[in-house]
């Protein structure tokens, strides 16, 4: 009990130390590096407990007489701090593991985030049959011939009957095992992130980052609510490719921007894999907001009107500020949908604006 009472309190101190540096933690990604599984891996400084030291009796020095400020203490250097490079360990710190519902709970405290409201069915549960087992009656068709065969040889020879010479072995029903199963519920996805991004040459390296913190959050937060959710990546400048989440946050292009080969391919992607009856389906955008040209800006807007607002459960577009980018997509999504409530879009400055854009994807409770 003693035990699970100090786990306790340990987990408390983790999270509260969380929640104290949770802003540092958010935008400078030290657990976005270090995920295994369902767990991140957080470096806590280590705590000293205060000791006393005792020294000889006898002795003279602050603590058993006169004594300044600057004075030296057994040898130790006086005022100014200046001395030999020392022997000693060092301060250290500790890697504690917690698990991403603890981070999906800490996030929703720290900005007051609603629950998700799944649309379709909340959750869709497959049921496999799993052959885990030997029972001693079943189904001619689950015979299971070497465990059957072990136990005949078993009984012949603890009974004296069997014959090297003559191997011969006959099983009777009592040494007849079968394969026995259990019906396994598994809860399937059914929910998608679709992850795109500009990569044009304007896209920086730490426009890319604050894309890569801010879409692990996103991540945290909807895992809490869909079990099992899946994510796929889309980069494009003139064209549009799906890649996996390494190439996603490492690429690197110089050509155009068509933000609408991005659309297409994310439309294909959906209608083919997400029936938009049973999926949870979340688009994010990322881009400084240029685009090659206004009829192009004009596709995208047809396309989010016709397609994204009514067959998904929001669309994100995040605006990532860039030296470069001029940023009128942004103005003609506002323009054109000023009051959209499934369409939630978010300027994104600086890295110390990455929970304010959390907070404006996440907090209507999509």
């Amino acid at each position: 009990m003693a035990i699970k009472e100090d786990q306790a309190r340990f987990r408390d101190i983790i999270r509260g130390r969380i929640k104290e540096n949770f802003k540092k933690y958010v935008t400078h990604g030290e657990m976005v590096g270090k995920r295994e599984n369902d767990f991140v891996k957080i470096p806590v400084p280590s705590i000293d407990i205060p000791r006393f030291k005792y020294g000889s009796k006898q002795r003279g020095g602050v603590g058993q007489g006169q004594g300044q400020p600057g004075d030296q203490i057994d040898g130790e250097p006086g005022e100014g701090g200046a001395g030999e490079a020392g022997n000693n360990e060092g301060q250290h710190s500790l890697e504690a593991e917690v698990s991403m519902d603890e981070l999906a709970d800490i996030l929703g405290e720290e900005l007051e985030l609603p629950r998700i409201e799944p649309k379709g069915k909340p959750r869709q549960d497959a049921e496999k049959n799993k052959y885990s087992g030997i029972a001693p009656v079943g189904p001619q068709g689950l015979r299971h011939f070497k465990h059957s065969y072990k136990r005949a040889l078993k009984r012949y020879i603890s009974s004296g009957t069997y014959t090297p010479d003559v191997p011969v072995i006959v099983p009777i029903r009592h040494d007849m095992r079968y394969r026995s199963f259990k019906v396994k519920t598994t809860p399937q996805a059914n929910a998608v992130v679709i992850y795109m991004m500009d990569v044009s040459g304007s896209m920086g390296e730490e426009q890319k980052e604050i894309v890569r913190l801010e879409s692990f959050w996103i991540n945290t937060w909807l895992k809490k609510h869909y079990k099992g959710l899946e994510t796929r990546f889309i980069i494009h400048d003139a064209t549009a490719k799906e890649v996996d989440e390494k190439t996603f946050f490492s690429t690197s292009e110089s050509g155009g921007t068509l933000i609408s080969s991005a659309y297409k391919l994310c439309q294909e992607m959906i209608e083919q894999d997400y029936p938009v009856n049973d999926w949870n389906i979340y688009p994010f955008h990322f881009s400084d907001g240029d685009n090659w040209s206004g009829e192009d800006t004009r596709l995208c807007l047809k396309m989010l009107k016709d397609f994204f607002i009514p067959n998904t459960n929001m669309f994100g577009y995040g605006q990532v500020e860039s030296k470069y980018g001029s940023g009128q997509f942004l103005k003609d999504l506002e323009r054109e949908f000023p009051d959209e409530d499934n369409l939630v879009m978010s300027k994104i400055e600086s890295r110390d604006k990455i929970l304010d854009s959390i907070k404006d994807f996440l907090g209507k409770g999509k």
